[in-house]
């Protein structure tokens, strides 16, 4: 039997999840500190607070389906902001998953429980500029053991979140094949560069530029079993894809709403926009693609949650998605008109984000790679 409806207590936590995010984040979209970088680390605690405060802060440990994460993340995502305060953003809820899923003991103390708790954050050291990110086995960043220690160099970029985190889970390829480290932020040897410019501006001190020079790091250091690395991150990777989906349909949504108002209060040619088939029909568009993509979301969730690795599920999941969401900002800016490229509206900053979310966790073009592929195996 298929079931579409959602269950009373999960709806209520949506509605709640929703209200908060409206009445207690919208407010601080405006605030100075949401940089070109993103939200700074002192905003990003004192949203941290509010979401505690409210009961809502990391929901996800507390059990719940990949399914009921998809409902209460939507509605997070009415903001680009309330991820960021429920602890439920990239890079940190992907990083807890994998945490939570292959740290030892010692490792999820030191490790994971602050990053859950709310007083740090984390990120994964994977993307190179020469080429390791879709492809990982292109990975250049190398660890040698040298007595009782592992010795890393190398350099990454688009590391979301460097600046400021404390967690570090690294990529490095060495005898043992690539593998995967635990360590501090602030341990000798890290060097952060430089903030890159980027156009998206909703991940907390934006992506940057790592150097390992060098980095000494004992063997508990090391996350899982050596040279499994990429098992891990596809361990990783497949919710994280999902989870991507879930917020970014919640900020579409949004800017959904906020064309469909406009095109009820703005006229031309005697009568409300919205009532000219041009607009009415992008809007309609929009509303299709919108339950699409909420439905493929569920299915590719439904998957996961009965067992299923979910890999060529979570690859058609977001490449469509992706796909179809850009083109309903996309919509929503036209049917704004020059409102829709300015900051009057966060249409804007969503159809901004929303570009680069094509990209995230692998680009489109190497996810249907992965599809067919999958196909012609089959």
């Amino acid at each position: 039997m298929i079931d579409f409806e959602i269950p009373g207590e999960l709806a209520a936590l949506r509605d709640k999840v929703r209200n908060f995010v409206v009445e207690q984040i919208v407010p601080f979209e405006k605030d100075p500190r949401v940089t070109v970088h993103g939200p700074t680390d002192d905003l990003r605690q004192e949203l941290v607070e509010l979401a505690r405060a409210a009961g809502l802060l990391t929901i996800q440990a507390d059990g719940m389906s990949h399914i009921e994460q998809a409902v209460v993340y939507e509605a997070a995502g009415w903001s680009v902001l309330g991820p960021v305060a429920m602890n439920c953003a990239a890079p940190d809820e992907g990083n807890m998953f994998l945490l939570s899923k292959v740290a030892n003991e010692e490792q999820a103390e030191q490790f994971l429980k602050p990053v859950v708790d709310g007083h740090q954050r984390s990120v994964f050291a994977m993307t190179e500029p020469n080429g390791a990110g879709s492809d990982p086995s292109q990975l250049a960043t190398e660890y040698v053991l040298d007595g009782d220690e592992y010795v890393i160099n190398g350099l990454k970029w688009l590391i979301t979140g460097a600046h400021g985190a404390k967690t570090w889970i690294i990529m490095a390829n060495g005898a043992e094949g690539a593998t995967l480290f635990l360590c501090d932020g602030d341990t000798e040897g890290i060097v952060i560069e430089r903030a890159m410019d980027t156009m998206d501006r909703n991940y907390v001190s934006g992506h940057g530029v790592v150097r390992f020079e060098n980095l000494r790091l004992p063997k508990s250091s090391i996350l899982g079993e050596p040279g499994q690395a990429f098992r891990y991150a596809q361990l990783r990777l497949a919710p994280a894809r999902l989870t991507h989906c879930m917020r970014w349909l919640g900020a579409a949504e949004r800017a959904q709403a906020i064309a469909i108002d406009y095109a009820k209060t703005r006229t031309a040619f005697g009568k409300p926009i919205g009532e000219h088939e041009g607009v009415g029909f992008m809007l309609a568009d929009n509303e299709i693609a919108l339950q699409q993509c909420r439905l493929m979301i569920w299915w590719a969730c439904w998957h996961l949650d009965n067992g299923s690795k979910g890999r060529h599920e979570s690859s058609m999941v977001k490449s469509s998605v992706s796909e179809e969401l850009f083109k309903v900002a996309d919509r929503c800016v036209q049917v704004l008109g020059g409102m829709g490229i300015s900051d009057e509206t966060p249409v804007a900053g969503i159809f901004r984000d929303m570009r680069a979310f094509r990209l995230y966790d692998g680009p489109t073009e190497v996810h249907k790679y992965a599809i067919s592929r999958e196909l012609l195996r089959k």
